[in-house]
């Protein structure tokens, strides 16, 4: 007996083909999928490509009907499928002209942002320079407060209380440290699964506005170190908030620009704690007071300002809102067509990072920075960056920059000029960061700036060999320091922070801020504590060249163990983080360095860099994606002006 043919029914066909598509992507996923642990050959993958539309469309609707999100399923979609190849979003059905127009700005305009978006970055820039602000305070405060509690005889060879006074002051001035890294810090991970990234912002404000008006009123150096703990409390967690908060709410492409105001903004919050030391210098026996007390200011509006801000979509997204999430991605893109795609991907590209991780408690979570390797990694890679801001010497300038232009031979008030103009220095060589941080990246930031660091404050330490009576001595001691400030205020200023609040798996996130930020606290406590008797004993020559000599071990560490993330989203993360810290270093040193040598010793101008990460499944890689949309816009361009060509003529006929 004859068997029908395929031909005779042609729907029972397409069924057999469209079953045969999904049962082959199903065997192509299982075979192809990327081991977030060890992504050995450094694949990067969009978890949306390769899926079948009908498959990914049931998915959407699934995904709707589950969170109650049916009435903007039509956006879901669209999103969905400009999300699974992104490259190609001009070919999807359904997008309008202005929704197509918003994926071209994304290239060709990406600093056109809605108004939310860069109002969470004002809010999150006033947290910063609370910060920076705070730092400074003790700076001036330094010149008179010991004397005024009894523990001024630090810089006295012949007094028996020297030791002890060095190490009160230092103690004094690092008990912010002292507090985020062992409490502060560590509080940010159950207040922000309490409260949410703005509740914590908000608790920490109050903690640094009453604190600081508290240390102006201290009677004795107890007092104000108790103060200085509680100021702590709030510095530490608001460290550990802020970056991550702002890194969740901007889009990946300009994510490092306006993440990193965090260090450009703490700058700049610097530069003012500056000023205010210049301006309360001769109000007599309470300028210390006041110059400790006026960190209050920029705290109040933080505090007010939080609550108008969006939540971040991604906690939402944690807690299971996602109607909420989608609401806050609203506010902070510039139409609800691209809300709902970023919606969904990160909804993908959480499920995929779920696989590997799993449900765990606070303690869990911590002990899993060391135990799950693609966590570990990010670990260690945040570990460097942080106590690399520690070993390139920054805060003895930032904490310590009065007494060492003393030590140079300025009078108080020359040494507080000279310290303000280190704090204008580093905060006017921030700016370029906003735009190099996400051209260059991280990592070609950092390893081109630490040497740089390195030379600048070995030439500081000669200066101080020039003779006291000769002009060019602290001219030359400054020019220097402020040299150091040029470069360090765009590459490891604004990088660690940046890049511990984007390393981490969102189930890992506040945990892992918290550790990087305890990190660099913890070391800038020691550096704090230290410092005066590290002077004392190295002289300013030995302490500027022992930290020379730090910048120069960061730059190996950084050369190693730290990966380049920038223009990837916080999920696409994964893959970066899962490549084996074997084969990165492997990479570096049979790859890199050798290119290095040939492209710019030898000047050999044909030598090629091999990349080591693979964009697969249609995962838009950067120059690709780009390329592709300032072709489509250049075509566009033409045909809309040949097209207004033929109306004028049209016209004058």
């Amino acid at each position: 007996m004859d068997q029908p043919s395929s031909m005779d029914n042609p729907k029972a066909t397409m069924d057999h083909m469209e079953k045969k598509e999904v049962d082959s992507y199903d065997t192509e996923s299982q075979q192809e999928g990327v081991n977030l642990n060890s992504n050995a050959s450094a694949r990067i993958r969009n978890p949306l490509a390769g899926i079948p539309r009908d498959r990914l469309m049931a998915d959407v609707e699934n995904f709707a009907q589950e969170h109650g999100m049916v009435d903007i399923v039509e956006d879901i979609r669209k999103g969905a499928l400009v999300a699974q190849d992104p490259v190609k979003f001009e070919t999807v059905e359904g997008l309008t002209d202005e929704e197509k127009q918003s994926i071209r700005d994304e290239v060709l305009h990406k600093w056109k942002q809605p108004f939310a978006l860069y109002w969470t970055v004002i809010l999150c820039s006033i947290g910063a320079a609370v910060q920076g602000w705070d730092q400074t305070g003790s700076n001036g405060a330094n010149l008179s407060f010991p004397e005024e509690f009894g523990i001024g005889q630090g810089d006295n060879p012949n007094s028996p209380n020297q030791d002890r006074d060095n190490w009160l002051v230092g103690l004094v001035n690092a008990a912010p440290y002292i507090a985020s890294a062992f409490f502060g810090c560590w509080i940010s991970d159950p207040l922000n699964n309490f409260f949410g990234r703005r509740g914590v912002i908000f608790v920490s404000a109050v903690f640094c506005c009453f604190s600081v008006i508290g240390s102006g009123f201290c009677q004795n150096w107890e007092q104000l170190f108790v103060t200085r703990l509680l100021l702590g409390i709030g510095m530490g967690a608001k460290a550990s908030t802020i970056p991550i908060y702002a890194a969740e709410n901007v889009p990946a492409s300009i994510r490092g620009g306006l993440v990193m105001c965090w260090q450009m903004w703490t700058a700049f919050g610097i530069f003012l704690g500056f000023c205010a030391n210049l301006a309360v210098k001769d109000t007599g026996t309470i300028a210390w007071r006041l110059q400790l007390g006026s960190a209050f200011i920029p705290a109040v509006p933080l505090f007010v300002g939080i609550y108008f801000c969006p939540e971040s979509p991604r906690w939402h997204i944690k807690k299971g809102r996602f109607v909420e999430a989608y609401k806050s991605l609203v506010r902070l893109r510039n139409t609800k067509f691209q809300a709902a795609r970023d919606l969904y991907y990160i909804h993908a590209q959480i499920k995929e990072e779920s696989k590997f991780i799993g449900e765990s408690n606070y303690l869990i979570r911590f002990v899993e920075l060391f135990t799950i390797p693609r966590v570990r990694r990010a670990t260690l890679a945040s570990f460097i960056v942080m106590i690399a801001q520690q070993m390139c010497g920054i805060n003895i300038v930032a904490f310590y920059s009065s007494t060492i232009f003393v030590e140079g031979g300025a009078t108080a008030t020359e040494a507080l000029w000279a310290s303000w103009g280190f704090g204008l220095v580093n905060f006017l060589f921030a700016w370029p960061a906003v735009w190099t941080i996400d051209t260059f990246g991280r990592r070609p930031l950092l390893l081109f700036t630490f040497p740089n660091m390195a030379w600048t404050l070995l030439a500081a330490g000669f200066c101080f060999w020039i003779p006291e009576g000769s002009r060019a001595h602290l001219g030359m001691i400054a020019f220097f320091v402020f040299l150091f400030a040029a470069f360090y205020s765009p590459g490891e200023g604004p990088v660690p922070f940046t890049y511990s609040a984007e390393v981490f798996p969102l189930s890992h996130r506040e945990v892992g801020m918290s550790w990087a930020v305890a990190t660099c606290l913890f070391w800038a406590a020691v550096l704090s504590i230290t410092f005066p008797k590290m002077l004392a004993a190295f002289t300013p020559q030995g302490a500027f060249g022992f930290y020379a000599a730090l910048n120069v071990t960061a730059f190996v560490l950084i050369f190693l163990w730290v990966p380049e993330t920038k223009q990837r989203t916080l999920e696409e993360l994964d893959y970066i983080f899962a490549v084996p810290t074997r084969t990165h270093m492997n990479y570096q040193l049979t790859k890199v360095l050798p290119h290095f040598i040939k492209r710019h010793i030898l000047r050999q101008k044909s030598a090629k860099l091999e990349p080591l990460y693979r964009f697969e499944n249609h995962l838009a890689d950067d120059d690709q994606f780009e390329e592709t949309i300032r072709r489509e816009s250049v075509t566009q361009g033409l045909a809309e002006a040949k097209k207004s060509s033929g109306i004028k003529k049209i016209i004058r006929m």
